[in-house]
C-alpha cells in the first residue's frame, strides 16, 4: 500500500513512521521545502520527535507530486490549516484515491466539523474518513502499543484505513459513527484543559475523578443531541481519549491547564507549551454548540469563562459546586 501523510508535525510524523514500518512506499509532506529537505537529510524530526530515526523507506518532501500514485492520503495538519490543505490537495487527487484525516478539533474561526469542511472542499465523492483515539505521538513513533478508531460511514474506507495502519504495535477498530468520533476527539481537549486547571490549582484526586466523570456526561449529552451513537463516546475515541489527555502531562491541553491553575495567564501558558493547543479554541465552539443544541455543559462553560472572560479558577469551581443537586444521569 502506498501512503502519503500531509503534515510533518509530531502526529503526522509519528503516523508516517508507523506506516513506514508496515509498507514499502510512505511519503511525508511538509509545507516548507527547507524543513522537508532537512528532515529528509537528517532522517529525524528534532523539533517534535528528537532522537527518533526515520525508517529508510520514509521519504520526506514538500513537492506537490507527493500524492502521485498513492492509495491513501492522510491529512494531519492543525485544524486551522485543514481547509487550506484540502484546497491544495483537491486538484492533485487521482481517481480511486482515498482521503482521510487524523486532525482533531474543529475549524478555527467557523467552528465547523472537519467532516463538513471535507465535504465542502472535496465533494461527495470523498466520504468522510478519519482515525482518532487515545494516542501520544511519541509513543506511536517509538512503537509502543496503541489502539485507534477508524471512522467512516463507508465500510471500504474503514477497511483501507485498517489496511494502512493496523499491524505491528497498533490495533485499528472500525466505527461508522463519524460525528461521535469527531466529537470525542475535539471536545475532550476542553476537558483536558479543565483537568489541568484542577490539578494545577491543587484540588486533588477526588476533584479530578469527578471532573472526568461529569465531563464524560457532558460529551454524552451533546452527542445524543447531535445524533452520535452512545457507545462511541465510551469507546476509544471518547472515554479512551478523555482518560489519556486528562491524566498525562504529555497532553498539551492538560499542560496549558496546569499553568492556568498555577496562576499564569493564557498567553503565557500557550507560549510556554509552545505547540498548538486545540482545546483553547474548541472551548469557545463547545459553548456555542451546547447553546445551539439546548444542552447543559457546565464544566465546558466554566473553562470558557476562565479562558475568555477572566473568571478566577476558584470562582469557577465554586460555581460548579453550588449548582442545584440533580439525579446522576446524562
Amino acid at each position: 500500500m502506498r501512503i502519503a501523510v500531509l503534515g510533518a508535525g509530531s502526529w503526522g510524523t509519528a503516523l508516517a513512521v508507523h506506516a513506514a514500518r508496515l509498507h514499502d512506499d510512505v511519503r511525508l509532506w511538509g509545507r516548507s521545502a527547507e524543513t522537508a529537505e532537512r528532515l529528509q537529510r537528517e532522517r529525524e524530526n528534532p523539533r517534535y520527535l528528537p532522537g527518533l530515526t526515520f525508517p529508510r523507506n520514509l521519504r520526506v518532501t514538500a513537492a506537490s507530486e507527493v500524492v502521485d500514485g498513492v492509495d491513501l492520503v492522510l491529512v494531519v495538519v492543525p485544524s486551522g490549516a485543514f481547509r487550506e490543505t484540502l484546497r491544495w490537495l483537491r486538484p492533485r487527487l487521482e481517481p480511486g484515491q482515498v482521503v482521510a484525516w487524523a486532525t482533531k478539533g474543529l475549524e478555527t474561526g467557523t467552528g465547523a466539523w472537519l467532516h463538513e469542511v471535507a465535504e465542502a472542499e472535496l465533494g461527495p465523492g470523498q466520504p468522510a474518513a478519519l482515525i482518532s483515539g487515545p494516542s501520544f505521538a511519541a509513543e506511536v513513533a517509538r512503537g509502543q502499543p496503541t489502539a485507534l478508531t477508524a471512522a467512516s460511514a463507508d465500510p471500504e474506507r474503514r477497511r483501507r484505513l485498517a489496511d494502512a495502519f493496523h499491524g505491528g504495535s497498533m490495533r485499528i477498530y472500525g466505527n461508522p459513527d463519524v460525528i461521535g468520533v469527531e466529537l470525542g476527539g475535539a471536545f475532550k481537549n476542553v476537558l483536558a484543559v479543565a483537568s489541568g486547571i484542577a490539578d494545577g490549582a491543587g484540588f486533588g484526586a477526588n476533584a479530578r475523578a469527578a471532573l472526568l466523570t461529569r465531563g464524560l456526561a457532558e460529551l454524552q449529552r451533546l452527542g445524543e443531541a447531535l445524533g452520535a451513537r452512545p457507545q462511541t463516546l465510551t469507546g476509544l475515541s471518547g472515554l479512551g481519549d478523555l482518560l489519556l489527555t486528562c491524566t498525562d502531562d504529555q497532553s498539551r491541553n492538560r499542560r496549558v491547564g496546569l499553568l492556568l491553575g498555577q496562576g499564569y495567564d493564557l498567553a503565557t501558558a500557550r507560549e510556554r507549551v509552545g505547540q498548538s493547543v486545540e482545546g483553547v479554541e474548541t472551548a469557545r465552539v463547545a459553548v456555542e454548540r451546547a447553546h445551539a443544541a439546548g444542552v447543559e455543559m457546565p464544566i465546558c462553560e466554566e473553562v470558557h469563562a476562565v479562558l475568555y472572560r477572566g473568571r478566577r479558577v476558584h470562582d469557577a469551581v465554586r460555581r460548579l459546586l453550588e449548582r442545584d443537586p440533580v439525579a446522576e444521569n446524562i
